[in-house]
C-alpha cells in the first residue's frame, strides 16, 4: 500500500466515487470498506514526514506521522466504520458524501505537519460537518447550521491570522510544540479553543449537535471536538492555563446537564465535560498524562458514540429524544437498553469498562504532579458524570416510567453498530494492554489495583446512592418540558433585546430629526408659494407680457454670448 498517499484522500476519492455509483448497497458498502481501508493504511504507515510539497514557496508536510497522530488516525477510521454502519439506512448522497469529506478532512488535519496544511483541514472538517446538521431540513436546523458554521469558520480565520503572525516571527510553518508568549500563539491558541468548546466558547456544540439528523449527530461527536484535542495535544501540552480551563469544563456541564430534557443536549453536555479531563491531561503535560488524553480520546469516542447511538434508535422509532417523553422502552427495545447501559457504565469509568482504564492515567499523573485540589475537583466530576450520563440517560430512557410507547427494536445495522462500539468499551476496559501499547508513550500503569478499584468503586455506589436519594425526596431537577439557556442566551435573548432597544432609540432619534426638517421643509416651500405662486406677490407684480419680455431679452444675451465664445 503506497504510504506517500496520504491517509485523507482515500475518503476524497470515495467521496468523487459514490456520486458515480447507483443508489443503493454499492454505496453502502463504499462506506463501509473505505474506513477499514484507511485504518490499514494508518497502521502500516512508517513514522516520518511522507509527503511533502512545495506551495508558493512555502514547505508543506501533508503526512507527518508519529505516534501521537497514528493513535487518532486510527480511531477517527474507527469512528467513520461504526458512524456509516449505524447510517446504513441514509440513502441521501448528500449525508453521504460530507461524512466521507469530514472524516477525511479530521484525519488529514491529524496528520498535517505544518500550520497551512493544517488550517485547510480545518477548514474542511467545518465545511463538510455543517450539512449533517442541514440535512434535517427544518428552518430551526438552517439557523443552527448558520450558527454553527459562522463559529468553525471564524476559529479557521483565527487559526489563519495566528499562523500568518507565527510565521513572520519565525520564519517556520512547522506544527510543533508552541508556548504562549506571542499575539499569534494565543490565536492558535483561542482558535483551538473554539473547537474544543472551552467555557463561555462551549455553547455552539449543544447548540448544534441536538440539532443534527439522528445519524449526523453520531459522526458529529467523534471529529471535531477531538481534532481539537489532538492540536492542543501537539501544540501545547504543557500549558498550565490549559489545567484550569479542563477542571471548569469538567464541572459546568454537570449542572446543565441535570437539568436538561432533552437527552441528546444532556449528551452534548457530557461531551463537554469528558473534553475537560482530556484538556487537563494535556496541561499536565507528562508524558503519562499526555497518553491519558490520547487513550481517554480513544475510549470516548467510542462509549460517546455507542450513548448518542442508543439515544439516535430511540428516537428513530419514537420520534423524540425528550425525557419527559420517553420511559418504559426496555420492554419492547431490550437490545438498545443494554447497549446504552454498557455506553453509561464506560462513561462512569465503572470497573471493566473503558473509561476506567483511560481516565485513570488522567487522574493519577494529576496527583503525582502534584494538583491536590485539581484532582479532587475531577473526582467530583466523575461523580456528576455517573449522574447526568451514567444513570439520567438510560433510566429515563427506558426504565424511569412507562411512557406507553411500544416501538421496534432498532434496525438490524444500528444494532450490529452498537454491538461492535459496546464489545470495544468492554474489552479496552478488560484488555486496555493493546491500547496502552500503540498510545505515544510507553506506558508503565497498571489499572487493576486494589486501591484503584475499590476508590472507584466507592465514588461510583456513593453517587449511586445520592442519586436514589436525590429522586425518592423529590429533590431531583423533574423531567419537565423546557429550553434550558446556557451562554447562547447572550445572542438568543440579551444580544437580541439589546438590539432591538438600540434600533428603537435610532428609529425614534431618526423620526425626529427627519420630522423636524420635513416641517422646516414644509413651512420653507409653503411661504415660497404664497410669494411666488401664481397668486403670489411676485406674479402680480410681474404680468405676463413683462415676463415674456424679459425671456427673450436673456435668450439674446445668450445667443450672442454664445456666438462670440
Amino acid at each position: 500500500m503506497a504510504t506517500s498517499i496520504p491517509t485523507a484522500y482515500l475518503f476524497f476519492a470515495a467521496a468523487i466515487a459514490l456520486l458515480a455509483l447507483p443508489k443503493g448497497q454499492a454505496r453502502g458498502l463504499l462506506l463501509l470498506a473505505v474506513p477499514l481501508i484507511a485504518a490499514l493504511h494508518v497502521w502500516n504507515l512508517p513514522e516520518g514526514s511522507l509527503a511533502t510539497t512545495t506551495v508558493l514557496g512555502l514547505d508543506l508536510d501533508l503526512s507527518r506521522v508519529d505516534r501521537l497522530s497514528r493513535v487518532f488516525g486510527l480511531i477517527f477510521c474507527l469512528a467513520a466504520f461504526i458512524g456509516n454502519l449505524f447510517a446504513w439506512h441514509v440513502k441521501d448522497p448528500v449525508q453521504q458524501v460530507a461524512a466521507l469529506l469530514y472524516a477525511g478532512s479530521a484525519i488529514g488535519a491529524v496528520f498535517a505537519g505544518d500550520l497551512i496544511t493544517l488550517f485547510i483541514y480545518w477548514e474542511g472538517t467545518a465545511i463538510a460537518s455543517v450539512f449533517l446538521i442541514w440535512a434535517r431540513g427544518t428552518t430551526a436546523a438552517y439557523h443552527t447550521g448558520m450558527r454553527y458554521l459562522v463559529i468553525q469558520i471564524g476559529s479557521g480565520v483565527i487559526l489563519l491570522a495566528g499562523v500568518a503572525l507565527v510565521y513572520r516571527e519565525t520564519g517556520s510553518l512547522t506544527f510543533e510544540q508552541m508556548t504562549l508568549g506571542s499575539l499569534g500563539t494565543w490565536m492558535i491558541f483561542l482558535s483551538f479553543g473554539i473547537k474544543c468548546a472551552f467555557p463561555l466558547l462551549h455553547n455552539w456544540l449543544q447548540d448544534s449537535y441536538p440539532a443534527a439528523t439522528i445519524t449526523g449527530t453520531v459522526i458529529l461527536s467523534a471529529f471535531t471536538t477531538k481534532l481539537a484535542v489532538y492540536a492542543l495535544a501537539r501544540g501545547f501540552a504543557g500549558t498550565e492555563i490549559l489545567i484550569y480551563i479542563g477542571v471548569v469544563m469538567t464541572l459546568f456541564p454537570i449542572f446543565f446537564a441535570e437539568i436538561e430534557n432533552d437527552l441528546r443536549r444532556v449528551l452534548a453536555y457530557s461531551l463537554n465535560n469528558q473534553l475537560g479531563f482530556m484538556v487537563v491531561g494535556i496541561g499536565v503535560g507528562t508524558e503519562m498524562a499526555l497518553n491519558g488524553t490520547a487513550s481517554h480520546a480513544f475510549a470516548h469516542i467510542l462509549y460517546k458514540a455507542l450513548l448518542f447511538m442508543s439515544v439516535g434508535a430511540v428516537m428513530f422509532r419514537t420520534g423524540t429524544s425528550k425525557a419527559s417523553e420517553l420511559g418504559g422502552l426496555y420492554r419492547t427495545m431490550p437490545k438498545t437498553a443494554i447497549f446504552c447501559l454498557i455506553g453509561a457504565a464506560s462513561i462512569s469509568a465503572f470497573p471493566l469498562f473503558s473509561g476506567f482504564v483511560t481516565k485513570s492515567l488522567i487522574l493519577d499523573e494529576t496527583a503525582a504532579e502534584h494538583y491536590p485540589l485539581i484532582w479532587a475537583l475531577l473526582v467530583f466530576a466523575s461523580a456528576g458524570v455517573l449522574s447526568h450520563s451514567g444513570i439520567k440517560i438510560p433510566f429515563f430512557t427506558f426504565f424511569a416510567h412507562d411512557s406507553g410507547m411500544r416501538p421496534a427494536e432498532a434496525p438490524t445495522h444500528m444494532l450490529w453498530a452498537m454491538g461492535i462500539t459496546a464489545f470495544l468499551c468492554i474489552a479496552i476496559g478488560i484488555f486496555p494492554e493493546p491500547l496502552y501499547a500503540i498510545l505515544p508513550y510507553p506506558v508503565e500503569f497498571h489499572p487493576y489495583t486494589t486501591n484503584h478499584v475499590v476508590a472507584q468503586l466507592q465514588l461510583l455506589l456513593f453517587a449511586l446512592l445520592a442519586f436514589g436519594v436525590l429522586m425518592r425526596t423529590g429533590m431531583h431537577p423533574p423531567e419537565i418540558r423546557a429550553v434550558n439557556l446556557d451562554t447562547d442566551w447572550t445572542y438568543r435573548k440579551a444580544a437580541p433585546s439589546v438590539i432591538g432597544l438600540a434600533a428603537r432609540g435610532v428609529a425614534g432619534v431618526w423620526n425626529a430629526v427627519t420630522g423636524k426638517v420635513t416641517r422646516v421643509v414644509d413651512a420653507t416651500v409653503a411661504r415660497l408659494y404664497r410669494s411666488h405662486g401664481p397668486e403670489g406677490r411676485m406674479a402680480a407684480a410681474w404680468p405676463t407680457g413683462a415676463m415674456v419680455l424679459w425671456l427673450g431679452i436673456l435668450l439674446g444675451v445668450t445667443l450672442i454670448v454664445s456666438f462670440f465664445s
